[in-house]
Formats: structure tokens, C-alpha cells, sequence
């Protein structure tokens, strides 16, 4: 049994600890984490930041997913079924593709901070919105993540909820995935406990 933590880039996360989690499991992130943190598995989707990332050597020395690889700059094509889905999603999947038993998911808030603006941990830098900018519509990512998490019935989604944190009805009706608070997740992290 093994355990994959995926980071969405919603500001919940930025209690956790990314060194911290690499030794509970292999970690998968979206975009722009690459400036800070090297995951186990990178996705980007964008073209802007997907050209960066390409050109900067990163996916050459790193699992690196996009829709559209340059030809030679190491990147790998997403997987066919989830070609037309966001970096989140397709992050996912690929945890779930990569047969993870347990998959954790951070930072995925699907929502406004609690001003109703953009949530995301990089706002304010390049290819992002203002942190001041309305919040991104939601409804495709919880779709995708919905089907995501549908299509794999025997791994067990443990959502992370921190103060930023959306509360996406549809996703607590899926039976293979619970939710749990931050600060127990935090604690397990911690401590070393199964989570």
C-alpha cells in the first residue's frame, strides 16, 4: 500500500510542509510549484507556463506532463483520457494511474479565499491572476475531479479542508473519498501516524 499526496495550488496548503511529505509518500503538483519544489510528477497544462517549464531543463531531469511536449525538452504527453482536463485533475489521475492505494489532496480549495478573491498561492506572479482578480469558475475542475475519482473505486481520496477550503457537496457524496481537517492531517504528517 502506498500513498500519493497531490497538491493543488490553493492557498490551504501553505501550512504543509513539502519536505515533510516526502516521506509518507511520492508527490504530484501543478505549475508553477516547480519555482519552490521539485514533485515526484509535475503537470501544466497552460502553454505559457508549460513552454517555461520545457525550456527551463526542468522536465529534462524531471517527470514532467503537458498537452503539448516540445519535441526534445524531456516533457511526456498526459494520458489520452484525460487529455482535455486541468493540471489538478490530470495530477490526479496520474497518481491513480501510477496504482497508489491512498491518495491525499491538498490544496485543492475549489473556491474564493474568504475576501470572495482569487485563491491561489501564486497569485500576483507571472501567469496568474492578481490576488485582488475574482475568483476561477470551479464547476470543470470539480467534474473532472469527480470523474477522476469515480473511475478508480478501490483508492481511498482523503481531501484536506483547511480555513480556504470549499465545501463541494458532490464530492463528499463520492464513497471513495473522505474528508479530513488540516490540523489532523498535520498532526499524522507529524507524528508519523497512518493517515
Amino acid at each position: 500500500m502506498t500513498t500519493a499526496f497531490v497538491l493543488g495550488n490553493g492557498v490551504s496548503r501553505q501550512s504543509v510542509k513539502l519536505t515533510d511529505l516526502q516521506k509518507h509518500g511520492k508527490i504530484y503538483g501543478c505549475n508553477a510549484l516547480y519555482r519552490e519544489f521539485a514533485p515526484d510528477v509535475l503537470v501544466a497544462t497552460d502553454t505559457p507556463i508549460a513552454t517555461q517549464i520545457q525550456e527551463s531543463g526542468y522536465a529534462k531531469e524531471n517527470r514532467f506532463y503537458t498537452r503539448r511536449p516540445i519535441k526534445g525538452l524531456g516533457a511526456l504527453m498526459v494520458p489520452v483520457q484525460y487529455h482535455g482536463y486541468s493540471s489538478g485533475p490530470i495530477a490526479v489521475s496520474l497518481a491513480c494511474l501510477d496504482t497508489h492505494s491512498t491518495v491525499c489532496l491538498l490544496g485543492f480549495d475549489l473556491g474564493p479565499i474568504n475576501n470572495h478573491a482569487f485563491n491561489n498561492i501564486y497569485a500576483d506572479t507571472e501567469f496568474y491572476k492578481p490576488s485582488t482578480a475574482t475568483p476561477t469558475f470551479t464547476g470543470n475542475w470539480v467534474k473532472q475531479m469527480c470523474k477522476v475519482i469515480t473511475d478508480y473505486p478501490l483508492i481511498q481520496f482523503i481531501r484536506i479542508i483547511g480555513a480556504t477550503t470549499a465545501d463541494i457537496e458532490v464530492l463528499n457524496l463520492l464513497p471513495n473519498l473522505v474528508n479530513k481537517d488540516l490540523a489532523t492531517f498535520l498532526t499524522s504528517i507529524n507524528n508519523k501516524k497512518d493517515l
